[in-house]
């Protein structure tokens, strides 16, 4: 396969034809009554949150990250806060338990009482409705990767940034954070692809909803 050098980042992305779904009008009416219908939830929602992770610990109500979505294209995802605010700084000192090019720990210290809440019922990832709707990212996808995820990545790993990232998928359906392996992670991320219908994208998110309520493989 072909690389390609990714400007202005200098990430290297395989120079494969764009997915399908990028270019589906069903799927972006979809992206946004989901987004507009998850925002109206957030609204209901927001204020008892906010006034959780304030209560709880000092710090703002937002996280921000930056995330590579289609072709390596940099974007800021939107999260309540679940962490310390020094979480990056001390990240170095929390044992890494997944294998290959992500983080993940299940008792991670760092994560706050509340945050341990709001990740566990998936209230965190609320805010990302407002990526969907920006168009950044997708209500089904593939999971949106941080630029020094990418910066390792083999060309094997660049096929799944094809696709718009997803605040759920196979990955959320199917794992969730018991999914410990990045190659498992990839190969979810490229079987999507290949399954990619819109009646496939509902499949997902009616399953995310059992997914979610269940509490199943969160942490």
């Amino acid at each position: 396969m072909r690389l390609s050098t990714y400007s202005p980042t200098s990430l290297q992305v395989v120079a494969l034809s764009t997915h399908c779904s990028v270019y589906s009008k069903r799927k972006r009416c979809i992206d946004i009554l989901g987004a507009l219908l998850g925002l109206s939830i957030t609204s209901i929602l927001f204020f008892p949150i906010v006034l959780a992770i304030k209560l709880d610990t000092p710090g703002p109500i937002f996280y921000t990250q930056q995330r590579c979505g289609l072709k390596g294209k940099r974007f800021r995802i939107l999260k309540f806060r679940s962490m310390v605010t020094n979480a990056e700084q001390i990240k170095h000192l929390v044992k890494n338990e997944a294998d290959g090019h992500i983080f993940k720990n299940r008792n991670d210290p760092r994560i706050t009482r509340v945050g341990q809440f709001l990740r566990k019922t998936s209230l965190d990832e609320l805010p990302q409705f407002f990526n969907v709707l920006q168009g950044d990212m997708s209500l089904v996808g593939t999971r949106p990767p941080t630029s020094d995820e990418v910066e390792q990545y083999s060309s094997f790993h660049f096929q799944r940034l094809n696709i718009k990232p997803g605040m759920t998928g196979e990955w959320q359906v199917y794992g969730r954070s018991n999914v410990e392996n990045f190659d498992e992670i990839v190969r979810m991320d490229l079987n999507y692809q290949r399954k990619w219908s819109v009646g496939y994208d509902l499949l997902l998110l009616l399953k995310t909803i059992f997914v979610v309520v269940g509490k199943r493989g969160a942490y």
